[in-house]
């Protein structure tokens, strides 16, 4: 291989190192981001399921709904037949098993999408390396 190919390697992985790594602190923001939501959807749900009337929360959810069927969300077929659920149970404990099965069936799959995009890059990147090692200067 010519010095200007190998210098064209290097510079080529030298830039997609760097976007890799740009890759993961924003992963890595988002997912703090997210666990750091879930939490105060949490105590804001806690909240909301012990100091407020079944009507209110039924209201809500309603809303709640609504508004998701207007943003085109159609796909959350599920989260409206798991609010009714909770509705017909009207206790706490099944508001409380609601967000957290609703929470966990949203962010697991975009996340697990998401992680495994950034694993089959990484391995892009070692196998890539593995091939055309940086040259030594």
């Amino acid at each position: 291989m010519s010095e200007e190919n190998s210098n064209e390697w290097d510079s080529l992985w030298q830039e997609y190192s760097k976007s890799l790594e740009n890759w993961k602190k924003l992963f890595e923001q988002m997912q703090s981001a997210s666990n750091d939501m879930q939490a105060k959807f949490n105590e804001v749900w806690e909240k909301a399921t012990k100091e407020s009337s079944a009507e209110t929360m039924k209201l809500f959810g309603e809303n709640w709904q609504n508004a998701l069927t207007e943003a085109g969300m159609k796909s959350y077929k599920e989260f409206g037949e798991a609010w009714q659920k909770a509705l017909n149970d009207s206790n706490t404990a099944a508001f409380k098993q609601f967000a957290e099965n609703w929470q966990k069936t949203l962010s697991s799959s975009g996340m697990d999408q998401m992680q495994a995009y950034g694993e089959m890059m990484k391995k892009f990147a070692e196998t890539w390396n593995s091939m055309w090692p940086k040259s030594q200067s």
